[in-house]
């Protein structure tokens, strides 16, 4: 039987969108555990793998050149990357330096420079082609699930 094989990862944020997931996986993990292949999630798994994904949902903004390196890298390995969440989105709230005045930005940033932060915080769509969104802060539980199950239906598995 063929499965949807997706990853949840994150970036800079508070990870509200990946407990929202456990949270639906309390009443659709019956339903979904036969459908779906989650390869990739750290909350759930020790031992994860990102190569031929079919979806990728993705929570957090990109804060820093590691960050961008590494979302370049799970978008070459999915068919499909699905932006979770307002900071995936849109970079708020997790962007908030950006609105720091000069003196704030000149405080911070030889921190900034030493974990090779970006100037400015950026939703996902500033680094890699995303497919799709799920809103809110933490991820609306009902976008989600009709999300998921678009894909299902997407790739084949019902």
């Amino acid at each position: 039987m063929q499965r949807l094989k997706v990853g949840i990862f994150s970036f800079t944020g508070d990870e509200g969108c990946v407990i929202t997931f456990l949270e639906i996986l309390n009443y659709k993990f019956f339903e979904w555990r036969d459908l779906v292949d989650i390869r990739y999630c750290k909350t759930l798994k020790s031992k994860n793998r990102m190569e031929g994904l079919d979806v990728a949902f993705v929570e957090g903004a990109i804060s820093s050149e590691k960050e961008a390196k590494r979302v370049k890298e799970i978008r070459r390995n999915c068919r499909k990357l699905i932006s979770i969440g307002s900071c995936a989105i849109d970079g708020s709230p997790s962007n908030h330096r950006n609105f720091f005045d000069k003196a704030r930005m000149k405080e911070i940033r030889p921190v900034m420079k030493k974990f090779r932060h970006l100037k400015k915080v950026v939703p996902l769509k500033d680094i890699v082609k995303v497919d799709g969104e799920v809103p809110g802060c933490p991820m609306l539980e009902d976008a989600f699930v009709k999300c998921l199950e678009a894909e299902l239906k997407e790739f084949g598995v019902v």
